[in-house]
C-alpha cells in the first residue's frame, strides 16, 4: 500500500522464549465463508497462537499506556464511540469465519496520530488512528471496510503464518532443530521482529483480508460497495507515490479495486438481508 499501507505494531522480545521448535503443520485457521477463502496454511510450531495472543496483549496494553501519557489514547470521545461501536458489530459477525474468536478478549480504541493507519493485533487488539479519519473522511460504511480487513488479518493469523514461513525459509527447520538455548530465542525473536516492523503483508494475504473484511461488513449491515469508495480514496490520496504492481507485494490500487468490486457484488444478498430487503 506505499505510505498508506496499514502497518501492524508489534514486538517480540518477550515472546521468543516461549517459542517451540517444530515441522510445519497444513492448518485452516478460519471456515470459508460466502467469498470462498479456502487456502490451506502452514504452521511451523515457531509460535504458538496462545503465546503469540499473550504477546499481543502485553504489547497492546504497553502501547496504551504510551499513549496515554502522551495524552493521545482515545481524546475525540465520539470518535471513539463511533470507532467502537462499528467495530463490535463487525466482531459479532467473526464467529461466521472463526467461531473460537468469540472468546478472544478483544480491544478497540483510538490514537490520536495523524497517520492513515489501523491494524488489529493477533487475539483481536484493534487500533485506528485519528489520521485515517481525519484525513480520508471515510463514511461508517467505508471505516467498517478498513476495520474488517483488519479484522480479517487476525482471524487468519496472517502474522503467526509469516514467521513460519519466514523461519522455514531463511533458517530452515533442520537448523532450528539444532539450535537451543537463547540462540534460538533470539533467532527466532529477530525473526518475528523483522515480520512484525519490516515486511508487507503478501498479496495472497491482503486479498484473503480483502474478501473476508468485506463479507465481514457486509453480515453487519455495512454496504460492501465502500470497500470500493474506500480505497479510491486510499489511490487519490497516494496518487504519484505507490511503486509499480510487479515491484510491489501488494495488489495496485486498480487491480485491488477491480476485485472488491466483484466481492461487493457477491456479498451484496448479505448486505440486503440486513436492511430487511
Amino acid at each position: 500500500m506505499g505510505k498508506l499501507k496499514f502497518n501492524r505494531i508489534f514486538s517480540a522480545g518477550a515472546l521468543a522464549t516461549t517459542l517451540v521448535v517444530s515441522g510445519c503443520a497444513s492448518v485452516q485457521t478460519t471456515q470459508s465463508g460466502a467469498v470462498g477463502v479456502e487456502r490451506q496454511q502452514y504452521m511451523s510450531g515457531l509460535v504458538s497462537e496462545q503465546a503469540l495472543q499473550q504477546e499481543a496483549a502485553q504489547q497492546y496494553n504497553s502501547l496504551l499506556s504510551q499513549a496515554r501519557a502522551q495524552g493521545k489514547l482515545d481524546t475525540n470521545a465520539a470518535q471513539t464511540r463511533r470507532v467502537q461501536n462499528i467495530a463490535q458489530r463487525l466482531i459479532a459477525q467473526a464467529g461466521v469465519f472463526r467461531p473460537d474468536a468469540a472468546q478472544w478478549n478483544w480491544e478497540v480504541h483510538v490514537l490520536n496520530d495523524n497517520q492513515v493507519n489501523a491494524w488489529c493485533m493477533p487475539g483481536g487488539k484493534i487500533a485506528v488512528y485519528s489520521g485515517l479519519i481525519n484525513r480520508l473522511n471515510p463514511t461508517d460504511d467505508e471505516l467498517a471496510a478498513v476495520i474488517g480487513h483488519e479484522i480479517a488479518h487476525a482471524l487468519r493469523e496472517h502474522s503467526r503464518e509469516q514467521v513460519s514461513q519466514q523461519m522455514a525459509t531463511q533458517l530452515g527447520l533442520s537448523v532450528l532443530a539444532a539450535v537451543t538455548g537463547s540462540q534460538a530465542s533470539a533467532n527466532l525473536g529477530n525473526a518475528l521482529t523483522n515480520v512484525m516492523f519490516t515486511l508487507p503483508n503478501s498479496r495472497t494475504h491482503e486479498i484473503e483480508a480483502d474478501r473476508i473484511g468485506t463479507e465481514l461488513a457486509a453480515r453487519a449491515g455495512y454496504n460492501p460497495n465502500a470497500a470500493v469508495t474506500l480505497w479510491q480514496k486510499m489511490a487519490a490520496l497516494d496518487r504519484g507515490n505507490a511503486p509499480p504492481e510487479f515491484l510491489s507485494t501488494h495488489p495496485s490500487p486498480d487491480t485491488r479495486i477491480q476485485d472488491l468490486q466483484v466481492i461487493a457484488n457477491q456479498v451484496m444478498p448479505l448486505y440486503e438481508r440486513t436492511q430487511g430487503r
